[in-house]
């Protein structure tokens, strides 16, 4: 039986021609201040790394400069080094140090604000990426660098599992750092309450030990916190899980019950036992017409995810095409993936991997949660928004993502972590993508689609997802970290006092409780 299936790399690819894309952005740094660095004696940095330091001009270059998403395809850093351990990071942070260059921290490049690259220095730590399985203790060490499709088979091989995303590229430190919500937080929690210690390089240099009993106040922060705002992070010690049995769904509606189906999957969903993950899905395929779809994954049998499925047919009435089937942990993740007839090495970004097939995206994206199961006139509005963007900008893809939360990642006490969402029904992303299809007129018209959103549609008080990071976003340091942002700039504060790993949204170093 076919899967009638889309996910979000589905849509951001779409029928429009994202990948291999490679759209501007704007804010690239002036000729000034790109001369400026380009001045620094980075042949003292490059004899002095066991990796490699690339520069404008060398080969590699524009490779080491890519972020995953397209629409950062013009930022220009004046070196990437390409770290091959700690003693690289450590290097790197005290030559930015002396000689007043700006820096950027990259493990995957999936910063949705661009955050993974600098005017000045990209410490890239991907290859830092080995993976180390202990199962008779159930725990790994993972490097910074490592991706999370290798995580997931790594584990796997041993009968194991670590909850993590969907995204098969992101690097496991952005993912972990900033909570980490994906098909199976509901039964085994987020990716952050799975962190059980770190190694990290200070900003000072000092190569340390982060975990209950060793800086314990910075083991806290880096759960949840975000990443790129303490330290340097290069690798990090995970809880594992046993593996058992899943079972998958995906369901499809007509678009004229789409208000009535988000309504009644968020009451569904709401009231389910941990073992059921699921997401409902308003999309706008371009040309291709409008989607609603309630995807899923199951802790157990196909026989019990039928019986669960009932629940959701009372609420919504019958789908127009279903599949329900059970497969192993590593191939659901793959489907979550959007990658499920991939090898494990194709589940890589091409040209970037040996052996890698997936392609760069141009997309922009928000955030928001839902903290109740919402009335008609509510999930209306949402649909109403998705109508809009295919109205406004009929060549681009994208729409509403609504991923299940509560289970266990809601059983973890708000301030036990920095990952502050401890109380919220779903999590919301809007999101739009563009290609080679995709007229500019459309592209600003998605960016104004989702500024609209944002002050008509979504709820400020809800909060946002530090891990969809959003330059738009005013209030956002309150957003994403809520009443935990007080002691978090403590924490930073504490371990980075002169705010040297600083970004556009940064966790600030003081700050006032609300």
């Amino acid at each position: 039986m076919s899967r009638p299936r889309v996910t979000r790399r589905a849509v951001l690819r779409g029928a429009l021609g994202v990948a291999g894309t490679l759209v501007g952005v704007e804010g690239t740094a002036p000729a000034a201040t790109l001369a400026r660095y380009a001045r620094v004696p980075w042949g003292r940095l490059a004899t002095g790394l066991d990796g490699r330091l690339v520069r404008p001009g060398q080969p590699r270059y524009r490779e080491a400069a890519l972020l995953y998403n397209s629409r950062f395809a013009d930022l220009r850093p004046a070196a990437v080094a390409l770290c091959r351990g700690s003693n690289d990071v450590a290097r790197c942070l005290d030559f930015t140090r002396t000689h007043d260059v700006p820096f950027a921290l990259r493990s995957g490049g999936h910063s949705y604000g661009g955050y993974s690259s600098s005017v000045g220095l990209v410490i890239d730590v991907s290859a830092l990426d080995a993976i180390e399985v202990d199962p008779r203790r159930r725990v790994a060490k993972v490097g910074a660098g490592a991706q999370l499709i290798d995580l997931y088979d790594a584990v796997a091989r041993h009968g194991l599992l670590v909850p993590g995303g969907t995204c098969p590229t992101v690097g496991i430190a952005g993912l972990a750092m900033g909570g980490g919500i994906g098909v199976l937080a509901r039964r085994y929690g987020l990716t952050c309450d799975h962190v059980l210690g770190a190694r990290a390089v200070t900003a000072a240099g000092d190569q340390i030990s982060v975990g209950a009993e060793e800086h314990a106040d910075l083991w806290w922060g880096l759960r949840g916190g975000g990443g790129g705002n303490f330290a340097a992070v290069t690798s990090f010690h995970l809880s594992l899980e046993p593996a058992g049995p899943l079972a998958l769904f995906s369901q499809r509606y007509p678009w004229t019950r789409a208000a009535a189906v988000l309504e009644g999957w968020q009451h569904w969903i709401a009231t389910e036992p941990e073992q059921t993950w699921s997401n409902c899905q308003l999309f706008s395929e371009g040309s291709s017409g409008l989607v609603v779809q309630v995807n899923g994954v199951y802790c157990g049998s196909s026989t019990d995810l039928e019986r669960r499925l009932a629940g959701l047919a009372g609420l919504v009435g019958p789908a127009s095409s279903s599949f329900v089937g059970g497969d192993d942990v590593l191939e659901a993740m793959k489907i979550e993936a959007g990658c499920a007839s991939l090898t494990v090495a194709a589940c890589h970004t091409a040209g970037q991997w040996p052996g890698g097939v997936l392609g760069h995206e141009a997309y922009a994206a928000k955030s928001s949660f839902v903290g109740a199961p919402e009335d008609r006139a509510r999930t209306t509005k949402w649909a109403g928004a998705v109508e809009r963007l295919a109205r406004d900008a009929p060549t681009l893809g994208g729409g509403l993502a609504f991923d299940g939360c509560g289970g266990a990642i809601n059983r973890v006490a708000a301030a036990a972590t920095a990952f502050v969402h401890r109380d919220k029904v779903a999590l919301v992303q809007a999101t739009y993508s563009w290609g080679s299809g995709s007229s500019p007129a459309d592209v600003v018209a998605g960016a104004r689609w989702l500024r609209w959103l944002g002050t008509s549609v979504i709820d400020p008080a809800e909060g946002a997802y530090v891990n969809y990071i959003d330059p738009t976003l005013t209030d956002w340091a309150r957003a994403y970290y809520g009443s935990n942002l007080a002691r978090l700039s403590r924490v930073k504060a504490h371990y980075d006092p002169t705010d040297r790993f600083h970004f556009a949204q940064s966790i600030p170093l003081e700050t006032t409780d609300a």
